[in-house]
């Protein structure tokens, strides 16, 4: 059977199984979901997380600053990272006893370490670049099965953010008659889709709010030198009292006045931005417990300010997921910060809140194959809708 035939197969295939795998820019490890979708449900039929060896996890993280990084290293982490993703599949598979010749479908989204919206002036113009490892051809050789990756490019081709990308599955998953939700993600950076009651393609919105879980793992890291990678349950923060002048300064940065359609990442609240604050708050003789609960504040302060600022109204419910979920400090924080609105999570729809970006992939790359286009241009500026993602028959 030829690959074109294979492809044409799979696009007129009413049922598809397909796999999500994608990994955050906090970098904690893999996350790999097996969905059943056939156009009117989606149906999750395993979902599983697996951390990445801490070797890898530091290495990924030195990749994503330019003063630690090289050619040479993502040349070799992109192979390995598509190898771990690889893998990370076949065990989810194994586990639920899930035959790997039933997957018709994977859609990953790979590791990013570099992603610049804004882009940069060369030759006479501006260049919006981003980049995500994790090749794709490893995964579809080890696997076996025809794989969708690199699905930010054309988008940013066409005059977009590359992101946020998972509204056009948010919109299927989510969308309600009667009730505005606000999907939002906390991850290594958070980030929000907006569904308006009614049709959800008009008047949806989604961009990131601001920093996720990113600034707090990274402080983490630096106070204790490396032997704790977060704050669990946000029980370091919920010791401290947050700082007002602290937050105050934090809430002024510049990208939390910027208008959407916009998108963060390591290149504005990582390493180096938890360096620097580490270094004022230690110069301040500001205690570790004090500092967390400062920076999970700035975490809800800037989603509900994000909420009043760009949102046309305040929504009926807003649907936590991602990572962020299980900072009880945080999500305590975010029901003061959004007095008026039911804080659901996504397990109140059946998908557990780590896997809803997962989820998305595998519906992405279920779009994908079939031709339609699913970016959204109204959460990523896109001048155009375009079908996004590259395609590794398997």
């Amino acid at each position: 059977m030829t690959y074109g035939k294979t492809l044409t197969l799979l696009a007129k295939q009413k049922r598809i199984r397909a796999a999500g795998l994608m990994s955050g820019t906090s970098a904690d490890g893999i996350d790999a979901a097996v969905v059943d979708l056939d156009g009117k449900a989606v149906r999750v039929i395993a979902f599983d997380i697996f951390p990445y060896p801490p070797s890898v996890r530091r290495s990924i993280l030195d990749l994503c600053d330019p003063t630690t990084s090289g050619v040479d290293a993502i040349c070799q982490a992109n192979a390995k990272i598509g190898e771990l993703f690889a893998k990370a599949l076949i065990r989810l598979c194994r586990r639920n006893r899930i035959g790997m010749n039933t997957l018709d479908l994977i859609g990953s989204h790979g590791q990013t370490i570099w992603h610049s919206p804004e882009g940069r002036q060369m030759s006479g113009r501006r260049i919006r670049s981003t980049l995500q490892i994790g090749e794709p051809g490893v995964i579809a050789q080890q696997t076996g099965v025809t794989t969708v990756a690199d699905f930010r490019p054309w988008d940013m081709a066409a005059g977009g953010q590359g992101a946020p990308l998972v509204p056009f599955a948010d919109r299927i998953l989510f969308a309600h008659k009667r009730l505005s939700r606000a999907i939002q993600n906390i991850g290594g950076i958070a980030n929000v889709t907006y569904l308006p009651a009614g049709r959800a393609d008009q008047g949806l919105l989604a961009f990131d709010s601001g920093p996720g879980n990113m600034i707090a793992d990274g402080l983490v890291r630096l106070i204790t030198k490396g032997k704790q990678q977060y704050d669990r349950n946000g029980a370091w923060a919920a010791k401290g009292a947050f700082d007002p002048d602290l937050l105050r300064e934090l809430m002024a940065h510049p990208f939390l006045k910027r208008r959407p359609p916009k998108s963060a990442g390591s290149e504005l609240f990582g390493q180096a931005f938890c360096l620097d604050l580490y270094k004022k708050a230690m110069a301040n003789k500001m205690h570790p417990e004090d500092l967390l609960a400062t920076v999970t504040a700035f975490t809800a302060a800037s989603i509900a300010d994000a909420y009043r600022r760009f949102l046309p109204a305040r929504p009926d419910q807003v649907v936590l997921a991602g990572g962020g979920c299980h900072n009880r400090t945080l999500v305590g924080m975010l029901r003061t910060f959004l007095e008026g609105s039911t804080i659901l999570t996504t397990a109140d729809f059946g998908i557990d809140p780590d896997a809803r970006e997962a989820v998305s992939f595998a519906i992405l790359a279920w779009a994908t194959i079939r031709g339609v286009a699913n970016n959204v241009p109204a959460a990523t500026g896109a001048k155009q809708s375009v079908v996004l993602g590259k395609i590794i028959p398997g």
